[in-house]
């Protein structure tokens, strides 16, 4: 009885913080969104010919994001029945747009007008001995065009 009990706090304990936790990111991630929206950031391979005397670097962004101990009960528990994981969906969507704006801070940073050819590198760690996600990392990186003479 008292494991079921533990098992319960902690399940509901993992359900608050982590909302919380991922309800304050999101907010974090709309409001950065909005300040980079002036940044055109595009998966297309060749940039238009309106950038032909830019310079052009490499700029990533990295994040590691861990899940919270509801999603991975309910991950396990969907694991048993089939179907979407929206728990980890809502995980990934997260690591990739952040991803994406510690990319766009780079590339700000350097003077960039621009980052063409994104790409994106997904992986998970600490699989808990092969039982749950435990958490993602996700590499967004691109080209960056920077205008001739501009300082970064």
């Amino acid at each position: 009885m008292g494991q079921l009990v533990v098992f319960l706090v902690l399940l509901a304990l993992g359900y608050s913080f982590g909302r919380l936790a991922e309800s304050r990111h999101y907010r974090s991630i709309h409001a950065r969104e909005d300040a980079m929206r002036h940044l055109l950031v595009l998966p297309d391979r060749m940039p238009p010919l309106d950038f032909s005397q830019h310079d052009s670097t490499l700029v990533t962004g990295s994040v590691v994001i861990s899940v919270d101990y509801f999603k991975t009960v309910a991950a396990g528990l969907r694991g048993i029945f089939g179907g979407r994981v929206g728990a980890y969906e809502s995980l990934l969507d997260r690591a990739r747009r952040e991803a994406i704006l510690r990319m766009q801070e780079e590339a700000l940073a350097l003077g960039a007008d621009a980052v063409f050819n994104l790409k994106f590198e997904t992986s998970r760690i600490g699989q808990n001995a092969g039982k749950g996600l435990g958490s993602v990392e996700v590499l967004a990186y691109g080209t960056a065009l920077i205008p001739p003479g501009a300082t970064a």
